[in-house]
């Protein structure tokens, strides 16, 4: 057995995922059940609570050898105080997450947010296990990312480093409102909503696509077509790759990290988006900064973000 395990908790808005590692990032036993956000907050931290004590048990561990707990949080955080600011998916607002569970296990308790956490688990235990400075995109609904700076959670003044998807990238003339409020941000086109968004406009414009033949659009729809060479899509696949390619190489001039990690359902793509992404890196990256970087697929799935939270306590 492990002489230290640390405890990670993905709280979710549906679900509640509670990954035990030992000291080297390797995932020893998980455990999942429902958030039941609408009971309200305190029967959502007790369940983290109960979540966290019924891991540890069915593992054969005794709670002693438990060495701290972490949790990842979708909102915006006071990570250093450890509140829960706006958690949308909860509804949640001032939540004193850090010292309730603390209270409750007995255990040091960190929060980050759940991009972060991502990151770095597959810093930790996944594609990037062994990577000291890298960056991590989750491309779903939007754009998140962590950025992983010389071993550690980059976290910025506020704590709020890393959304990737914010950056603006796309020009003026092309750029539409982001949900953030800014015009041009790389999530409007380089998530799963950007790029269903870009096949229903191709749509509706008339274009001469396969996609007009389906009733609903989703990103796994265009990327099949561009796979079996409908230019729509192709051209669609290829935007939403160049302006990631794009955003990498303005980090590459900032950070100069060793690695970029792709997670995420859009990620599923493979090298359909993989490559063209990779294309773009180099056109654009300055010379001296992109020598020896690669752009990889995360290997840890849904497991990054239980695996990442129970990293807070040693990273």
């Amino acid at each position: 057995m492990a002489n230290q395990i640390y405890v990670g908790v993905d709280l979710g808005g549906t679900s509640i995922k509670v990954g035990l590692c030992d000291e080297q990032g390797q995932l020893l036993h998980k455990y999942e059940g429902p958030t039941a956000a609408e009971e309200g907050t305190e029967a959502v931290l007790e369940r983290i609570a109960d979540y966290c004590r019924k891991a540890v048990e069915e593992a054969g561990y005794p709670w002693e050898q438990v060495a701290g707990v972490g949790a990842g949080i979708a909102g915006f955080l006071n990570i250093r105080e450890g509140i829960v600011e706006l958690s949308a998916n909860l509804g949640w607002r001032d939540v004193p997450v850090k010292q309730s569970l603390e209270e409750k296990l007995g255990k040091t308790v960190k929060i980050d947010n759940d991009a972060n956490v991502a990151a770095l688990g597959e810093a930790w235990g996944g594609a990037g296990k062994g990577i000291s400075n890298l960056v991590c995109y989750t491309l779903g609904t939007g754009v998140g990312g962590g950025i992983v700076l010389n071993g550690r959670i980059y976290q910025g003044f506020k704590g709020m480093a890393g959304e990737l998807g914010h950056m603006s990238v796309v020009p003026d003339m092309e750029a539409i409102q982001c949900n953030c409020g800014q015009f041009g941000c790389l999530e409007t086109v380089s998530s799963a909503t950007g790029i269903v968004r870009m096949a229903t406009n191709a749509v509706e414009r008339g274009e001469h696509t396969s996609l007009a033949l389906l009733p609903k659009i989703s990103a796994k729809d265009v990327f099949e077509a561009a796979r079996a060479q409908d230019e729509a899509a192709l051209r669609i696949v290829n935007r939403a790759a160049y302006y990631l390619g794009r955003s990498m190489a303005h980090l590459a001039a900032v950070i100069n990290p060793e690695r970029f990690i792709i997670g995420g359902g859009v990620s599923h793509a493979g090298e359909l988006l993989f490559e063209p992404v990779r294309q773009t890196f180099e056109k654009y990256a300055p010379a001296p900064l992109k020598a020896d970087v690669d752009i990889v697929a995360a290997t840890l799935g849904n497991d990054a973000g239980a695996i990442g939270a129970a990293g807070l306590n040693l990273f």
